[in-house]
């Protein structure tokens, strides 16, 4: 074989070796982490896990409940995030008990514990909240 041709069959093959080195890091090691099929561990939930601070506030027939909540997350980055938006978090619990009454209050805890984590979620860039537990509700 000539000169040239060794030169090209050899750059065609390094080029072949690039790309395909290329496409297996893009394809496995920049995967993002599927998380919404798996379970975590209860040590996983406990570390990710953020506690809401009491809210005190009036619902709609003028009764005043007390709840708190522990909000589960997916990683570290998205329960740092939610320790900074603790004020927004706190602001989404108070719009969304004031449109319940007593019986939504009684009845409807899962409901608002759903709701919550979408809302949650909305204003979430880092992350995502998983799970939502209602860990304290007095009623008066």
């Amino acid at each position: 074989m000539s000169k040239i041709v060794k030169i090209a069959v050899t750059t065609i093959i390094t080029l072949l070796v690039v790309v395909i080195a290329t496409l297996i890091v893009v394809i496995y090691v920049n995967e993002p982490k599927e998380t919404s099929g798996e379970e975590q561990s209860i040590d996983q939930m406990i570390s990710n896990a953020y506690e809401t601070s009491e809210v005190t506030t009036d619902i709609e027939n003028g009764r005043f409940v007390q709840v708190q909540f522990q909000v589960i997350t997916d990683d570290k980055k998205a329960l740092e995030e939610l320790e900074k938006r603790d004020f927004q978090i706190s602001n989404v619990i108070i719009k969304e008990l004031a449109v319940m009454d007593e019986d939504d209050f009684q009845t409807g805890l899962g409901d608002l514990e759903e709701t919550l984590k979408n809302k949650l979620n909305e204003i979430m860039t880092e992350g995502t909240v998983t799970e939502v537990y209602t860990i304290k509700k007095i009623l008066q």
